[in-house]
């Protein structure tokens, strides 16, 4: 029976840790389309990311579609999605500068970008 208790403590300990680790880095969703829409964007909690602060961020993209790409860049980032070879979904570890950050769809880059400042 100690046994039994101790595997259960044990695991909850590392359930603990699990999620401290993960609370500590801030998460950002990227999506593009779905499908053939011509729509980007980046959110983080729900809204759209404008302003950021430094550090370190988990960064989950959307791309499904044939005719998009998901491109992130800016100081010390340069993260893309491919047109042709579909990921689905993609996550990145990025480390977020002071400057001006971009994402951006490659071939419709006209229309389909976005722009946020991190401080």
């Amino acid at each position: 029976m100690s046994l039994v208790r101790t595997m259960l403590v044990l695991a909850a300990l590392a359930l603990g840790l699990a999620v401290s680790a993960g609370a500590a880095t801030p998460a950002l969703v990227g999506v593009v389309g779905p499908g053939d829409a011509f729509k980007i964007t980046l959110t983080k909690g729900g809204k759209k990311v404008t302003r950021l602060s430094a550090g370190t961020y988990i960064v989950t993209v959307s791309d499904t579609s044939a005719i998009h790409n998901y491109r992130l860049k800016g100081p010390g980032v340069s993260k893309s999605t491919g047109v042709a070879a579909k990921p689905g979904k993609v996550t990145w570890r990025v480390t977020l500068k002071r400057g001006t950050y971009t994402y951006v769809c490659d071939p419709h880059a006209s229309s389909m970008k976005g722009t946020f400042t991190v401080s």
